[in-house]
């Protein structure tokens, strides 16, 4: 066989320094790329750590609402439960009135004809009895005194009382 001429020589020393550098640079991308593909993990890591935070947080955030919400129904329960408690009591209260209600409004019907009896009444007190007689002297033009104080069954009785108007209303 016979030895390399100098100009193959120098093309394969080309060649492999070529590769070798086509090597290196291979390998330069490949560790800037593994560093890429660490950092976006770590990023990755990291974002996903603060969702999981943020998730973990909306979940406290989410039982401590609705803890407050059920207090807050079983305040609104214990609210509409005395409310309708005090309407019930209220309800028999007016039952019990409504009759005494009624009372009073057929008393105020009945006043203006009441007071007018009242004012009578107290003008008949103001006029006071009749003047007693003797019952052998009547008074001229007036009626006996059978016929004064007596129902007609009682003609024998001279105890009658005069008329006396009194207001014992």
């Amino acid at each position: 066989m016979s030895a390399p001429q100098p100009l193959q020589i120098r093309e394969a020393n080309a060649h492999l320094a070529a590769v070798h550098r086509r090597a290196a640079e291979l390998e330069a991308r490949l560790d800037a790329a593994e560093r890429t593909v660490r950092a976006q993990a770590e990023r990755l890591a990291r974002h996903d750590q603060q969702l999981r935070a943020a998730l973990d947080e909306l979940g406290r955030a989410k039982d401590c609402e609705l803890a407050a919400l059920q207090e807050q129904l079983l305040t609104s329960e214990a609210t509409v439960h005395s409310l309708q408690a005090a309407v019930r009591q209220r309800d028999e209260l007016i039952g019990q009135l409504q009759p005494r209600a009624e009372l009073l409004q057929d008393i105020c019907r009945r006043r203006p004809p009441l007071a007018g009896l009242l004012a009578a009444l107290a003008e008949a007190e103001r006029l006071g009895p009749l003047p007693t007689r003797d019952p052998s002297h009547p008074l001229p033009g007036g009626p006996s005194p059978r016929l004064a104080n007596s129902t007609g069954e009682e003609e024998d009785r001279d105890h009658l009382q005069p008329a006396v108007f009194g207001t014992t209303v």
